[in-house]
């Protein structure tokens, strides 16, 4: 085993307070990074000594690994926990932490390599004899090979990048005519967004559910898995809502699908907290799509329904202790949905809504649960994705869940700027919804045509202008956290550069 006492939080907002809280409960103490545009973010305060990293863009602070670890070492961190995004599923970062003798808590690199890239993951599924999506395996290397790849499968067809996710990079295509356009232009937006300009090709399976299975493995050859949540509901391939369990996935699917799923992960030594999404057609047959090598962001809801808090059985596993859980001592217990909570107007294209927040009232009550990373006048920058918050409704059946949420929702205040609320009351309430009737292009039917219609689609010389004036009137000292909820527990001082 691998003792540590301090950890390093290479993340921001409501997840590195998520981490932080679970260290406190195990008595381990916390580092916080920052960048300039976070020194007043509530992490900063949480952590019992925080650094900063550099200016507000991502490049040059929470994605530069060299100056996190950095801190590690004036910090004598033990280890370091990367959250969702940013570096969490950065292979060379995790080398980088055990060649610098800090523990990433998180697989290890080999496995990353592998099931972190859409092409060689695809690749391991077909040696573990998952059933797959059909298409290619690895990366096409030209539109010639687009075609020849789309012919053999039929239309309609889906490109996607090699190297991300969160519906970059990825095109539906419904005709060989479409097909040349829309390969130059994921492989570009793949480029751009990842620094990879790999694409695949798999077949467009029509109206499914996106369904995943949250793993958890040990270093001593243990892995289960923790059932499933359904992320059907999403707005351009980016997840809305999610729930635990799925209303259509009974006690034999679940089981097949956790097996595949462990199977894929033992095949290829995998260790620590991972999900394997699959998308599962009208006849519940169910196909591989990929594998998240990182806490995901709708973990909650599968801690809810089970009971279990997978961030502290992540810091355990990642300092070598066993499981101490078999797959038969887990089980699912009434149902849980979340809401994702972004700074953006659903009115206006879903347009980045950044500026001071004048007002917070937060919901509460029984079965409700919020991990939440900002408070009254903090600034939502324009820098970092919109997300402010996730809010979680837990009951014993799905229709109580549901008008739990509602109530929740309706007592959810955000003024100052622009939130996504309004768009939730509306899914709730939709009859298609509550009968659990959906598929990954319901949100679009529900909203129409113009659901498509993203943040993309705003001319480029427009978000600039936004963004140059919305930095030209955040150019004040922001005040700090006020912390006070923090004051028993966390850091009030001491700030260092």
């Amino acid at each position: 085993m691998r003792a540590f006492g301090k950890v390093l939080v290479a993340n921001r907002g409501e997840i590195a307070l998520r981490v932080m809280r679970a260290c406190r409960e195990m008595g381990i103490r916390t580092v916080a990074v920052y960048s300039d545009a976070d020194r007043a973010a509530l992490h900063v305060a949480a952590a019992d000594e925080a650094y900063r990293l550099g200016p507000a863009a991502a490049s040059e602070s929470y994605l530069r690994g060299d100056l996190i670890l950095d801190v590690a070492r004036r910090a004598r961190a033990d280890a370091v926990h990367p959250g969702y995004g940013f570096l969490s599923e950065n292979a060379e970062f995790a080398e980088a932490c055990e060649t610098a003798g800090v523990i990433f808590i998180g697989p290890p690199a080999s496995a990353m390599r592998v099931l972190g890239s859409k092409t060689k993951a695809r690749q391991a599924a077909d040696r573990a004899g998952m059933p797959r999506v059909p298409g290619s395996v690895t990366g096409l290397g030209s539109v010639e090979e687009a075609v020849r790849v789309a012919r053999e499968i039929g239309y309609p067809v889906m490109l996607k990048a090699a190297a991300g996710g969160g519906g970059k990079g990825m095109r539906a295509v419904s005709t060989e005519g479409e097909l040349a356009a829309a390969f130059r232009a994921a492989s570009s937006e793949a480029e751009r967004s990842f620094g990879s300009g790999e694409v695949y090709l798999e077949k467009l399976i029509e109206r499914p559910r996106h369904i995943e299975i949250q793993l958890m493995a040990d270093q001593h050859g243990s892995c289960v898995y923790l059932g499933e949540r359904e992320c059907s509901v999403q707005r351009r391939h980016q997840k809305v809502i999610e729930e635990a369990p799925s209303a259509v996935v009974g006690e034999d699917l679940r089981r097949r699908m956790g097996e595949a799923a462990v199977r894929l992960a033992m095949s290829e030594g995998y260790v620590n907290a991972g999900t394997v999404e699959f998308l599962v057609d009208e006849a519940r047959d169910f196909y591989f799509l990929e594998m998240n090598t990182r806490l995901q962001v709708e973990h909650p809801v599968t801690e809810m329904v089970t009971g279990l808090d997978l961030v502290q059985m992540q810091l355990r596993v990642a300092r070598g202790e066993p499981l101490g859980l078999r797959q038969e001592e887990i089980s699912i217990r009434g149902h849980a949905i979340e809401c994702r909570i972004y700074a953006e107007d659903p009115e206006n294209n879903f347009f980045p809504s950044p500026g001071r927040i004048t007002r917070l009232e937060r919901p509460g009550g029984p079965g409700i649960r919020e991990d939440c990373g900002v408070y009254p006048g903090w600034v939502v920058p324009l820098d970092y994705d919109p997300m402010l918050s996730k809010l979680v409704a837990y009951a014993p059946t799905r229709e109580a869940a549901i008008d739990r949420m509602l109530r929740a929702l309706g007592e959810y205040e955000i003024g100052g700027i622009r939130t996504n609320l309004a768009l939730f009351r509306r899914i709730l309430k939709d009859a298609d919804f509550r009968a659990a009737r959906i598929d990954t292009g319901y949100l679009e039917r529900l909203l129409g045509a113009d659901a498509s219609d993203g943040r993309e689609d705003v001319p480029e010389d427009v978000v600039a202008v936004v963004c140059a004036l919305f930095s030209l009137n955040s150019q004040t000292t922001p005040k700090e956290a006020d912390g006070s909820r923090w004051a028993a527990v966390g850091r009030r001082e001491g700030l260092r550069e």
